[in-house]
């Protein structure tokens, strides 16, 4: 067959960024995608702050110390990676590279800082911004966390009305509302779908 066979399109895989503000419920949706088992490449971010009672270390985050991360920025082994909240948070560039190459989609769930260092460093990404509910109701997940104090719970609230600004620079936006998780991860499921089916695929080059 030609070449141009529209029945014969490449399968190009996409590299997915997963954002949004402190408590809109990313870690939530990625969790639902993970239990439909599609062929993704979840990557797994590497964190200096403690690890909390209900993660698991290789699955939620990679704990590592600080001068584990330094070595780390030091070596060039690191896509992006920031300082959110006191604490360093970094992309592991090799894990992304295997699994683009394996063919598989890469979804990875950073932080907006995060989110925009990609947007310039792999402009061909797909950005999704994570939309929490009504203030009161991310004051209340992130309340469930029982690891705010009442500064920190003031300034993660803060924080969120600036990073809402930064919505135009996504390609992307999804909704999280209270009890409508489902919906929320079928609109991302969605959007991957949707940019499968691009005339003119997006082709990330690390």
């Amino acid at each position: 067959m030609s070449e141009t066979d529209p029945y014969q399109r490449p399968h190009i895989p996409l590299l997915i960024v997963l954002s949004g503000p402190s408590g809109a419920g990313k870690d939530s949706v990625l969790a639902r995608l993970k239990e439909r088992q599609h062929p993704f490449h979840f990557v797994v971010t590497a964190n200096t702050r403690a690890k909390r009672s209900d993660e698991i270390e290789g699955q939620d985050y990679h704990f590592v110390s600080a001068s584990e991360f330094a070595e780390m920025i030091e070596k060039g082994e690191l896509l992006e990676y920031a300082v959110v909240y006191g604490d360093y948070k970094g992309i592991p560039k090799p894990q992304v590279r295997e699994a683009l190459a394996s063919g598989r989609d890469v979804i990875m769930r950073i932080d907006v800082q995060g989110a925009m260092t990609i947007r310039r460093l792999v402009p061909e990404a797909v950005l999704i911004f994570l939309l929490p509910g009504a203030e009161d109701e991310l004051a209340d997940r992130l309340r469930a966390r029982k690891t705010e104090t009442p500064d920190s719970l003031k300034l993660r609230i803060a924080t969120t009305h600036e990073e809402m600004k930064r919505i135009p620079e996504f390609d992307y936006v999804v909704a999280n509302r209270a009890g409508s998780l489902d919906q929320a991860v079928e609109d991302v499921m969605g959007i991957i779908r949707a940019e499968h089916c691009r005339v003119n695929p997006r082709q990330v080059t690390l």
